[in-house]
């Protein structure tokens, strides 16, 4: 997901422009080819925050000879919702950007066909969501609370540091988060409580956060770009959900000093997925797709684009990330069988805890 939000606006409306158009992003118009290789149009639906450079997806149109269609029908929990809803007409050939939190249920519905690309690198093997090949790890992210340096330091307010640290009398009315019922990064934030306070102690964590103030919004965009004062919406919040890198999309070029820090002691590693849609028109342009977003020239595009880690460890990352964006030495885990088996149930008693 694309954590920068100078880049979103404009990453939004193109892929918007495109997805009423049906245009490709650097070619012309076309209908979906015959499944002959290097033909025709792939139809890429994504998340909303899905961006690439201009010359890096010119270069794969180039190469495979496809043309490259996005559309993009919401945030990552939208986009599960709409891939299963049309699983039987469905709306592309090829879909980016289902995360762990979603993964077992797009694949229990049969979404996917099995594609285990062959270009995978060993450094993504770990982010598997099973053996069956449906979908291929593209990128992780930490999802964290991130703070607003500044402001603390103006109110003279030692910043919080743990999930804990939130639930105290001098941070009330300070936080705000998403809706995990409408929001990917909601979601990881409440598997981060659960992977805290476990099974047991998840919800009252949510009662206490509740009495403490806390301002739920239903999408990261509104809760970072309105409601945090950290960001370029300047809002009255100065901790807000988000991810580990967003702190380097704050810095300028040149400056050593970021406004806004992440919370490393709050963060749920988000790991996001590729897949080829089962009964898509050019099965052969997804599969081109999906090891196009292998490719080193994708993947080393991923950090400054995306603001997401590439799974390749060999690319080499923006020199700033090593000081402004830091992955989680320990993010809680959640295990995949058992997001798959308590999700709903758990979206349910939060909002029946948090929202009423």
């Amino acid at each position: 997901m694309t954590r920068n939000t100078r880049r979103t606006t404009a990453v939004l409306a193109t892929a918007a422009m495109l997805a009423l158009s049906g245009c490709s992003l650097t070619g012309s118009p076309g209908s979906s080819g015959d499944g002959d290789a290097g033909g025709g149009v792939v139809r890429v639906v994504t998340h909303d925050s899905f961006a690439v450079s201009d010359d890096v997806l010119a270069a794969f149109e180039e190469s495979s000879g496809y043309l490259v269609e996005l559309s993009a029908p919401g945030d990552g929990g939208a986009l599960v919702n709409q891939l299963i809803l049309t699983k039987d007409a469905p709306l592309g050939d090829v879909a980016y950007g289902i995360d762990n939190s979603f993964a077992t249920r797009a694949i229990g519905e049969g979404v996917f066909e099995s594609y285990p690309p062959a270009g995978l690198p060993a450094s993504a093997a770990p982010y598997a969501v099973d053996d069956s090949g449906s979908l291929t790890p593209v990128d992780v992210g930490d999802v964290c609370l991130n703070v607003d340096h500044t402001w603390f330091a103006e109110q003279g307010l030692t910043e919080p540091v743990t999930l804990e640290d939130l639930t105290k009398p001098e941070y009330s009315n300070l936080l705000v988060v998403t809706n995990p019922a409408t929001s990917s990064p909601g979601l990881a934030f409440l598997l981060a409580t659960v992977g805290a306070f476990g099974e047991d102690g998840w919800a009252d964590y949510w009662a206490r956060l509740k009495a403490n103030g806390v301002k739920v919004v239903d999408g990261w965009s509104d809760a970072y770009s309105v409601d945090f004062s950290g960001s370029s919406g300047q809002g009255p919040r100065p901790i807000v959900l988000s991810y580990s890198t967003s702190p380097a999309a704050e810095v300028a070029e040149g400056d050593t000093v970021a406004g806004t820090g992440a919370l490393l002691d709050t963060c749920f590693r988000q790991v996001e997925y590729a897949g080829v849609l089962a009964g898509a028109d050019n099965p052969e342009g997804a599969r081109a797709f999906v090891d196009f977003l292998l490719s080193a020239q994708f993947q080393a595009d991923i950090p400054n684009q995306m603001y997401m880690y590439p799974v390749d460890d060999s690319i080499e990352l923006p020199a700033s990330w090593a000081q402004f964006a830091p992955l989680a030495p320990e993010p809680f885990t959640v295990s995949p069988a058992q997001i798959d088996a308590n999700r709903d149930e758990w979206i349910r008693t939060w909002t029946a805890t948090v929202i009423g």
